[in-house]
């Protein structure tokens, strides 16, 4: 595990976009935080990371979005209101897909997650700063020993 302290959007940018020259295909990355920490800027940076230049913005509404021939599957189950929902976009054939599957709010869908996955966790500590986040990385493999 390691802990990253963000003190602006583009340290969030550039963490992604870190991870994202990291990420294996086949890599499934849970994303969670409070509305407006900062999970679609990470996401951004994430995709740039991959090589992605098309903007990429959270798909809430249409709760998967998949970005440049299947090699981001972005998830957003924010408005999941059952489980079931997954079932029917047929939510395994991206989380044991080729692409990086990145899924903001995956606390929502715990039940369904992989067992092996990285998470993403970004909090706001006001007492820091409006804009400082504290970014928690698990099961990221290289990266951590890098940021420790």
């Amino acid at each position: 595990m390691a802990v990253i302290d963000s003190f602006c959007a583009k340290d969030t940018y550039e963490l992604g976009e870190k991870i994202g020259q990291m990420a294996k295909p086949g890599m499934v990355i849970s994303l969670t935080g409070d509305l407006g920490v900062g999970k679609t800027v990470f996401t951004q940076g994430l995709a740039k990371g991959l090589g992605i230049e098309e903007p990429v913005n959270s798909p809430t509404f249409t709760i998967v979005q998949v970005y440049e021939e299947g090699r981001l599957y972005h998830f957003d189950v924010y408005r999941i209101g059952d489980i079931e929902e997954m079932d029917e976009i047929g939510y395994e054939d991206y989380f044991y897909g080729e692409g990086v599957c990145l899924i903001e709010w995956a606390d929502l869908i715990r039940e369904i997650l992989p067992e092996q996955m990285c998470r993403v966790t970004i909090e706001k500590d006001l007492e820091k700063g409006f804009d400082y986040r504290k970014i928690t990385l698990e099961g990221f493999k290289g990266i951590e020993e890098q940021e420790a």
